[in-house]
């Protein structure tokens, strides 16, 4: 369905505002536009993105995602992503717990993995269903090559102002190396009871996100703040944000922020949801950690915290590591008690 014919978001629900990022202007090196961008990630970090160019790649990725949900769900099945802590394939309604209550979810993805979208023909990770490979080459292609074009733009910025060595960043998420980097396309069901979280409060597992949303539902819980706010989508703006592994990298300079997924709001609440996101995560071997040897400004952010802080850290784990642990500790299959949602939080434990 096109944009225009979803009911606007409610004026009368308070929404949390978000900087806005010109991509183009950030891309041609423009200093003010920059330092917006540098606001935006070491505060809330999150943030909107306008004039990235990829539009029409989106677009084509909602086609894939809905003929792939109109699958029936045995041949969806085929290609589920399993218990055993991978990402990529299908993931049906209710396989997450949303809360430490084990409440299922209520979305239903398919993720298909960078490495089988730069590796095509070839299948690199896993199969996926022929809706997905028709378009391959067309769609899904071509949004992962944009998707990194933009999220590798950004982290070039960081990287710079980080005082990190030229491409430490680029070479920590380098394409050759297989990793948790995935597109998603998201389903979740119209006239969700209110108050019913479609996607359990979480920080994101990788490095930087690159999010497209149709209705309202996305919620935020801003630094200091103990009341949930919605984020407003804006056509033609992608929602951005800093994920875990980047907060770690820059000892907590940047700030990967807690959000959730709640029905969306008014007459939007009678439409399915759709999202379209790419996520960038690091390499599959690279060690979390803040890379306080390459950068005085990250050493020095590292010296001010306490002891517990700058434990949180460094957990001592690889990126396949961190990423295989929170995903496995979702499913609801393995769940044993509340101990196991514990066991899948990342850079936002404590606060829920």
């Amino acid at each position: 369905m096109p944009v225009a014919a979803y009911p606007e978001f409610p004026t009368n629900i308070p929404t949390h505002p978000l900087l806005v990022v010109d991509y183009d202007l950030i891309k041609n090196g423009n200093e003010k536009e920059i330092d917006v961008l540098w606001r935006a990630a070491t505060t809330l970090g999150f943030w909107y993105l306008k004039n990235h160019g990829a539009e029409e790649d989106v677009e084509k990725m909602f086609d894939m995602g809905a003929e792939t949900m109109d699958l029936p769900l045995e041949e969806k099945m085929k290609h589920e992503q399993g218990d055993g802590g991978s990402s990529f394939g299908y993931k049906f309604s209710g396989a997450n717990a949303v809360d430490a209550s084990g409440e299922p979810d209520k979305i239903e993805f398919i993720n298909i993995a960078k490495d089988d979208a730069l590796a095509w023909p070839k299948q690199a990770r896993r199969s996926y269903p022929s809706t997905v490979d028709n378009r391959m080459e067309s769609t899904i292609i071509p949004f992962v090559k944009k998707s990194i074009e933009i999220n590798d733009t950004i982290m070039s910025i960081f990287n710079s102002k980080l005082g990190l060595p030229e491409g430490t960043l680029k070479n920590i998420h380098s394409v050759e190396e297989y990793s948790g980097s995935e597109a998603r396309t998201i389903k979740a069901p119209k006239n969700l009871p209110i108050g019913r979280q479609a996607l359990g409060a979480h920080t994101d597992f990788g490095s930087l996100s690159f999010l497209q949303n149709r209705l309202g539902g996305l919620q935020v819980l801003p630094p200091g703040v103990d009341e949930w706010q919605y984020v407003k989508p804006l056509p033609g703006h992608a929602i951005c944000n800093v994920g875990d592994a980047l907060a770690l990298f820059s000892g907590g300079i940047l700030h990967s922020n807690i959000h959730r997924v709640y029905p969306p709001p008014g007459a939007q609440a009678g439409f399915e949801r759709w999202s379209q996101v790419f996520f960038t995560r690091p390499g599959n071997s690279v060690m979390l950690r803040p890379l306080s040897d390459q950068s005085p400004a990250i050493a020095e952010a590292v010296s001010r915290l306490t002891e517990e802080q700058r434990a949180a850290l460094n957990p001592g784990v690889t990126a396949l590591d961190w990423f295989n642990r929170r995903i496995k500790n979702q499913r609801v299959k393995n769940r044993t008690g509340p101990e196991t949602w514990v066991a899948s939080r990342g850079t936002e434990q404590g606060r829920v």
